[in-house]
């Protein structure tokens, strides 16, 4: 069940990456942030679920401490990037109904590139505190 879960999620991100970067049409400020959000959905299943199937599987409850470490400075960074990103492709929808006419100059490439650094920049800065 678990292994079911975990493929299906991993191969709906991979589609979902692969038609983002293939398709030039698919090249806007909605698609960067929806790959943008496949990733950090791909780092977080695959910093938690191989320990927890190792554990479901031979029936371990122990993890070392820098493997706990590891992998709650992963699950924090991953997770406060994607609640980052969730936060942008809110304001992506606001602008394309509410304020269609600003919608390219609001949301040039240059404004997505910097605001998904700065997703990933909080959720980095958000693991190491």
């Amino acid at each position: 069940l678990f292994l079911g879960i975990s493929l299906a999620a991993l191969l709906g991100n991979g589609l979902i990456i692969s038609a983002v970067a293939c398709d030039h049409h698919l090249h806007t400020p909605m698609f960067f942030f929806l790959l943008s959000l496949s990733l950090t959905d791909l780092g977080s299943i695959c910093t938690t679920v191989p320990k927890a199937m190792d554990n479901s599987l031979w029936g371990t409850r122990t993890i070392s401490y820098t493997g706990c470490a590891a992998q709650l400075f992963l699950l924090f960074f991953f997770l406060r990037a994607e609640f980052s990103l969730l936060t942008i492709l809110c304001y992506i929808c606001y602008v394309s109904i509410c304020k269609p006419l600003h919608y390219g100059t609001l949301l040039g490439s240059r404004a997505c590139a910097h605001t998904a650094a700065a997703a990933w920049a909080s959720g980095f800065l958000t693991a190491v505190l």
